[in-house]
């Protein structure tokens, strides 16, 4: 595992140190579908009370201005990343905000208990890493994020039902029906399946009971 968080932490170090605080920069496309995925991770904000946050894989805390400019609710926002260099550019952009913090962890333990925890796009570039290899990391970070989080959680997954010719072996495309199920039966009975919107992917809002 220990290999495995040191090649994610590489991987995305050095997209950050090339393209900087950009969507290319945390391996996105483009703003838009990086806005999106922030639209559905966010539903399982059910209410209008206050709340805190978890943003695990952070990045350069995009998911902070976005929740700033479209979240009413008082919140508190916590961002973690096992990249130095994607929090020291989290850090500089959202200095003079007193309601987020980010921090560099080293493996999927260090998360404080926050009312939610939310990944979007952690879970895609699996490397030259073996499927099964990568599904135990996805488990053992959906464990850890249940259990870091009071009311709910969110995560996002690229789909295995995206087209078969587009598809790159260095990408993990998982099961969202296999997923529904380990969520169902493992983390709640309140679990939703968001498979709708116009991306080759699918996210999953898990609430509490």
């Amino acid at each position: 595992m220990n290999n495995l968080l040191a090649s994610i932490n590489n991987y995305y170090s050095a997209k950050i140190e090339r393209h900087g605080p950009t969507p290319n920069g945390v391996d996105w496309r483009n703003e838009e579908s990086q806005l999106l995925r922030f639209e559905q991770v966010l539903k399982i904000i059910d209410d209008d009370r206050e709340f805190g946050l978890n943003d695990v894989g952070c990045g350069y805390g995009k998911l902070f201005d976005f929740m700033k400019k479209n979240i009413s609710n008082k919140f508190l926002y916590c961002g973690y990343d096992l990249s130095g260099a994607m929090i020291e550019q989290a850090k500089s952009l959202y200095q003079n905000n007193d309601n987020c913090s980010f921090i560099q962890v080293k493996d999927q333990s260090a998360f404080a208990v926050a009312d939610y925890t939310v990944a979007s796009g952690i879970f895609n570039v699996k490397q030259d890493c073996a499927d099964e290899e990568w599904r135990e990391y996805i488990i053992e970070t959906l464990l850890r994020m249940n259990s870091a989080s009071k009311r709910g959680m969110a995560f996002n997954c690229l789909t295995s039902y995206s087209d078969r010719h587009l598809m790159r072996a260095d990408l993990y495309y998982a099961d969202p029906c296999g997923f529904f199920d380990f969520c169902k039966k493992n983390l709640s009975k309140k679990v939703t399946l968001l498979h709708d919107y116009d991306l080759y992917e699918f996210t999953i809002l898990v609430k509490k009971d």
